[in-house]
């Protein structure tokens, strides 16, 4: 049974009234299948289609990464790889379940494969955490993303979260500091580093893994620090204001493009990624591979510094900065901080000059 969304309406009326005209039989009596009015239809639906989703609003946009059907990693993963070595525990702990990892070959090459997998069902949603990553998990990603950096094999990441689970036991044993020891793992690797948003993007339970040499995201996933409702919960007190929230959260992948935060974005099928797996499969077997041979040539310290440099250059376009490949400090220029400290002081001072002759006319 296909899931359709709130503004899918007319979609949905369009393929019920196309699943009827192939099969005939399932109405009253007999009778010819008619071509002409199912190429008619399947038109529609396909204008119907493009008109909805070339025009979705930010809200809409998370409501499609969030889609029941969409495809998850543990199916990027099955489909895009060959000799899939599930490994798993962090040593320490042990193992999480909401993201798969291992060695496997793409494209005749060995990479380590990493991904935040939600489930397909209740069951599974429930084993999976929904996505949402413990400590342990981010360790395990950790130990095995330093054994690939041993042995120069790349990594692929395929990021689907709402976040790292907020729980309290997940805080007793250090979720935030395994955060942090994730990113700080992922920016000082030597080898390619491949990250995939394929749904959600959630806080720091994405940026744990992506902080990669490169981001690449589909057409309709999100990428932000906090979701909609969260936002629009602590700005506006009323969840209900998701809409405003996503717009000026900027986090759909059209808007973190032009932010230069991602770096290529993936085409979706008509209709979103569950419409048609296979190629959503060829799309992002094509970006890999393109994106893998761009590392083939770099040293070592090349890509460690390609890695260092894209980072630093987010949100330098604007400000003080007056030219963003200059990457040698993260702070503005000192003169111009001294000249605006300097009017701050002049400007007091003449407030208490002004306020000390007006108390002298007035009294004397």
């Amino acid at each position: 049974m296909k899931n359709y969304l709130n503004f899918e309406t007319e979609i949905k009326d369009l393929e019920i009234e196309l699943e009827k005209l192939k099969d005939p039989y399932n109405q009253s009596g007999l009778s010819e299948v008619d071509t002409q009015k199912i190429s008619q239809t399947q038109k529609e639906l396909n204008d119907k289609l493009e008109n909805i989703y070339s025009n979705l609003d930010p809200w809409q946009t998370t409501m499609v990464a969030r889609h029941e059907d969409r495809p998850k990693s543990k199916f990027f993963i099955d489909n895009l790889f060959n000799d899939f070595i599930p490994l798993s525990g962090d040593r320490y702990y042990g193992e999480d379940k909401s993201v798969l990892t291992g060695f496997a070959k793409f494209n005749g090459q060995s990479v380590l494969v990493i991904g935040q997998e939600k489930g397909e069902d209740l069951d599974s949603r429930i084993k999976r955490n929904f996505g949402m990553m413990r400590p342990e998990g981010y360790r395990k990603t950790i130990r095995l993303m330093e054994l690939a950096n041993r042995f120069n094999i790349p990594i692929i990441s395929f990021i689907d979260t709402p976040g790292a689970y907020p729980g309290v036991g997940a805080e007793e044993r250090g979720q935030a500091e395994a955060i942090a020891k994730s990113i700080e793992c992922c920016m000082k690797l030597n080898v390619p580093t491949i990250a995939i948003i394929i749904g959600e993007g959630g806080s720091g339970g994405a940026i744990a893994l992506a902080s990669s040499s490169k981001v690449l995201m589909l057409e309709n996933a999100i990428y932000s620090v906090i979701s909609p409702e969260g936002c629009a919960t602590i700005l506006w007190r009323d969840p209900k204001k998701m809409l405003d929230a996503a717009k000026a959260m900027k986090l759909s992948a059209k808007d973190l493009l032009e932010l230069e935060i991602v770096d290529e974005i993936i085409a979706e099928p008509l209709g979103g990624a569950h419409r048609d797996k296979d190629l959503i499969l060829e799309n992002i077997r094509e970006s890999l591979i393109k994106n893998l041979d761009q590392f083939k040539d770099m040293s070592s310290d090349e890509i460690f510094n390609n890695r260092k440099n894209k980072f630093l250059k987010i949100g330098r376009n604007k400000g003080f900065i007056t030219n963003p490949e200059d990457l040698s400090s993260l702070s503005a220029p000192s003169y111009k901080i001294y000249e605006i400290a300097k009017s701050r002081k002049l400007i007091i001072a003449t407030t208490i000059i002004v306020t000390i002759l007006v108390l002298l006319f007035t009294f004397l």
